[in-house]
């Protein structure tokens, strides 16, 4: 059952923000695979896993249908974001793009996965959670499928940053927020944070034993 929280249904925004959490994810698998010097069709592949292993997961766990089962936009929106990457000749790309994209998409898809979760009647705190599952899944699977070290396992910002976006994002629209800025807000701050991180290694502390 669909729940009837205000934001839902009232803010165009949000479609939006799934666009462009897909093509920047995308366009982070892809390149990804350019580092790499991989093929188009590799490229292509690294873009689909990397903008919808997120979203898979979520919509299997809250039961919804499969987002892009549906709707052919989001892996159209890959394959053209995978083939602009390509074309463009990588010196053209800044040294950390990869990690740039990623963090717009971290906190896109962080507010957009706790907005779907509470769209189909996912209770507050497990729709928190299927933000940061809709944001992390799908850099963690490039990293696999890419062979390098998943990006979770840096002591860099990263689930924290989703986590943070997508709890600010459900805690304001609870708290009866007029959209569009609980995802306004939340996207900002998650962003924020991700890119303190990139741009000045912010990092909680670890463990000490």
């Amino acid at each position: 059952m669909h729940s009837h929280l205000p934001f839902i249904g009232l803010s165009p925004w949000l479609p939006w923000l799934d666009r462009a959490g897909l093509a920047v994810f995308a366009a982070s698998g892809a390149l990804a695979a350019a580092r790499a010097q991989r093929d188009i069709v590799a490229a292509c592949f690294f873009a689909i896993v990397t903008a919808t292993g997120g979203g898979t997961t979520r919509d299997l766990l809250i039961d919804a249908p499969v987002f892009w089962m549906r709707d052919p936009a989001p892996v159209l929106i890959c394959l053209a974001t995978a083939a602009i990457v390509w074309l463009v000749p990588r010196r053209w790309w800044p040294e950390r793009a990869l990690d740039w994209c990623d963090a717009v998409g971290l906190a896109a898809y962080a507010v957009y996965g706790a907005g779907k979760a509470l769209h189909f009647g996912i209770p507050p705190l497990p729709a928190a959670i299927m933000g940061v599952v809709t944001a992390c899944m799908g850099g963690i699977v490039r990293d696999v499928v890419a062979g390098v070290p998943s990006i979770i396992l840096r002591r860099e910002l990263y689930v924290t940053a989703a986590a943070v976006a997508a709890g600010l994002f459900v805690g304001l629209t609870l708290l009866g927020m007029i959209a569009p800025w609980p995802m306004v807000i939340a996207v900002l701050i998650g962003f924020g944070l991700r890119a303190g991180s990139i741009a000045r290694g912010l990092a909680l502390p670890g463990y000490k034993g």
